[in-house]
């Protein structure tokens, strides 16, 4: 357990959602925040991203660069407040940014020197300076989002009744792109030039074209799929009922994967050659075969894990 965790950094939501590293010079990759791999999370999503050394996450895309600096986004307060806090020292702490929103934020991801995360109502808000200082883009329409991701110069956003949005001018303005689903989509990723979103019922999309617009895929559940990562050439999916579902083809097919749990798995991310997924009552799993199977891991804790980032 030791080794793993010296890997692996788990991130319980209850204050903070996702949190994404700028990186200077990834300009043209990303955050759950992949390459070789960021949602539910989290983090380089140039060749992947939500994140994840080379990976891309879920969550919301994850990297590290000279800049050094983390972006964490959430909610606090009543009425809401889209929380939003920064770290210049590598995490050792962190200050409080002022937020251009009353909406929760859900998800934050970086690409092209630019930090943008997504929030209910459909409200984006960007920073192109390490996160001092934040704006509102210009959005398409007001439904929830829940995700957004990064990859070859795009940044897409995905939520409430399949809505997903993609912008190509680094955040400032925003496009719907077309989706195939009316289903809530809950995490995005990218790799190997493919954006693959994920939510409910099961349902799959994926977007060979910069994200303009997207395709149904055959999914193999019926079951959430919460969180979806990339790496090594596969993409992995997580969610309810253990339920882990990986692809080898660029997301083109599916099959499920060998899960050890019946646990709600809310996040997966790569790196080291290893998936790692998260859920409830504490549920680590790990993959060292690729995503073909996954073994529990002992876990010091009982309470809900919802992101995972490496």
């Amino acid at each position: 357990m030791k080794s793993l965790t010296s890997w692996f950094v788990l991130m319980v939501s209850i204050a903070v959602l996702v949190s994404s590293c700028a990186k200077s010079d990834d300009s043209k990759t990303a955050s759950t925040d992949n390459t070789t791999s960021s949602s539910d999370d989290s983090s380089d999503n140039s060749t992947s991203t939500s994140d994840n050394s080379s990976s891309s996450s879920s969550d919301n895309s994850s990297s590290s660069s000279s800049s050094g600096v983390l972006v964490a986004v959430g909610n606090f307060g009543t009425p809401g407040v889209g929380k939003i806090v920064r770290s210049t020292d590598n995490g050792s702490s962190f200050d409080n940014v002022t937020s251009p929103t009353g909406n929760w934020l859900e998800g934050v991801t970086f690409g092209n020197n630019t930090f943008v995360a997504v929030a209910h109502e459909g409200n984006i808000v960007r920073s192109t300076d390490n996160g001092s200082t934040w704006d509102n883009a210009t959005i398409s329409n007001t439904t929830n989002l829940s995700n957004v991701t990064f990859g070859n110069n795009t940044f897409v956003g995905v939520g409430a009744s399949g809505n997903i949005v993609r912008s190509t001018d680094n955040g400032s303005s925003w496009d719907n792109a077309t989706s195939p689903t009316a289903k809530y989509l809950m995490n995005v990723t990218f790799g190997n030039n493919t954006f693959v979103a994920s939510g409910q019922s099961g349902n799959i999309v994926r977007s060979t074209d910069n994200g303009s617009s997207f395709d149904n895929v055959t999914s193999p559940t019926a079951n959430q799929v919460t969180g979806v990562t990339f790496g090594n050439n596969t993409f992995v999916g997580v969610g309810d009922s253990g339920n882990i579902v990986r692809s080898t083809d660029n997301g083109s097919s599916w099959d499920n994967a060998t899960s050890p749990t019946a646990n709600y798995l809310k996040g997966v991310t790569f790196g080291n050659n290893t998936f790692v997924g998260v859920g409830t009552s504490g549920n680590i799993v790990r993959s060292t075969d690729n995503g073909s199977s996954f073994d529990n891991v002992t876990s010091p804790t009982e309470e809900e894990l919802n992101s995972v980032t490496f």
